[in-house]
């Protein structure tokens, strides 16, 4: 690897042991093993690596995530069992991959003061809603209607986050997939007037 790819590597080893914000510039030039003014030539700042590292980051679990909900989900399995194998993968994720969601809540923090950051991180919420939206529906992204990816989608990701907040504060006690499907049922009813037992 080139300097350039090993700070990358060195940047992605930091937030997964230390976090985002405390990493240091020479954190990641000790774990890349290079001279830390090679930052600064490649990426400007510490900031602007830090943020390619995590993006990378997200682009891969992306394609891992999707990748597996669409190998838990069976042709036969109705709309419950599916929503349900979809947390079930979520959850998944918020074990294995940790270090990860702890840097994205960590991410949405420092955007306040980055205006690079906060344009990144509300691009990839934009994504993300039309995302999500698209996945439980079993429809293209590309044919959501746009109110669809604005309430479907929005109330989808509001969940995600919660219950990744959680998950990552106190996962004994963090809700199931089971509960989750259960919960958003049960919702469903108390706001259609139906009442669930």
């Amino acid at each position: 690897m080139g300097n350039r790819e090993d700070l990358l590597a060195g940047a992605l080893e930091c937030l997964k042991t230390k976090g985002w914000m405390r990493t240091s510039v020479r954190d990641i030039a000790a774990a890349a093993g290079v001279n830390h003014a090679a930052i600064g030539y490649h990426f400007g700042s510490r900031e602007a690596l830090l943020i390619e590292a995590f993006t990378q980051a997200m682009d891969t679990w992306g394609g891992e995530a999707e990748s597996a909900v669409r190998a838990a989900v069976t042709a036969d399995a109705g709309p419950s069992e599916q929503y349900e194998a979809f947390w079930r993968q979520v959850i998944a994720s918020y074990a294995a991959n940790r270090w990860l969601w702890l840097a994205t809540v960590e991410a949405a923090v420092q955007a306040e003061h980055s205006p690079k950051l906060r344009a990144l991180m509300a691009g990839s919420m934009r994504q993300g809603r039309s995302g999500l939206a698209a996945g439980l529906l079993g429809v293209a992204e590309h044919t959501l209607p746009g109110p669809v990816e604005r309430t479907v989608g929005s109330v989808q990701l509001a969940l995600m986050s919660g219950v990744l907040v959680q998950w990552l504060i106190d996962p004994d006690n963090a809700p199931t997939e089971q509960e989750i499907v259960a919960g958003v049922l049960g919702l469903a009813d108390h706001v259609n007037g139906s009442g669930r037992d």
